[in-house]
């Protein structure tokens, strides 16, 4: 990701969250953290159509934090493009958190071979909201 997606990429995270779980950070807190925390880890990658940014993902070895598509692009392909390229950045495994509300992620995941490990409360997350985790591991080739 590019210092100049950035303010694009908060203003579609921000807006994509308020269908789901409460608003607690502003646009500029969002464009702000991406900035000063996520850049300089080098884990943030942006997907673009056309020279359009469509979708974000940021991904650190076992960790996928953040996949998120510009509103009306899922169903296409997009979400798992960037989630292949996640795999592939970190091969031995990943593990994510995603909303309990949110069961649209939730069932793309499972369908992408993440499995369920535990479910929580809310109180694990700033936005108070019940969460679950998922772990993705590499299949092993068969042995002969």
């Amino acid at each position: 990701m590019r210092l100049e997606d950035v303010a694009e990429v908060a203003r579609f995270y921000h807006d994509i969250r308020m269908d789901t779980v409460p608003l607690i950070h502003s646009e500029n807190e969002v464009a702000e953290w991406i900035s000063a925390t996520l850049l300089p880890r080098n884990s943030s990658f942006v997907g673009e159509l056309i020279g359009a940014v469509i979708g974000w993902v940021d991904v650190t070895p076992m960790t996928l934090d953040h996949l998120y598509l510009r509103r009306g692009l899922t169903g296409q392909g997009f979400g798992r493009l960037l989630l292949d390229f996640a795999k592939q950045r970190s091969p031995e495994g990943l593990e994510l958190y995603t909303f309990q509300v949110n069961s649209g992620a939730f069932r793309f995941y499972e369908r992408e071979g993440f499995v369920e490990t535990k479910r929580g409360d809310g109180s694990g997350n700033e936005e108070g909201e019940p969460d679950i985790k998922l772990v993705w591991k590499q299949p092993r080739p068969p042995t002969e």
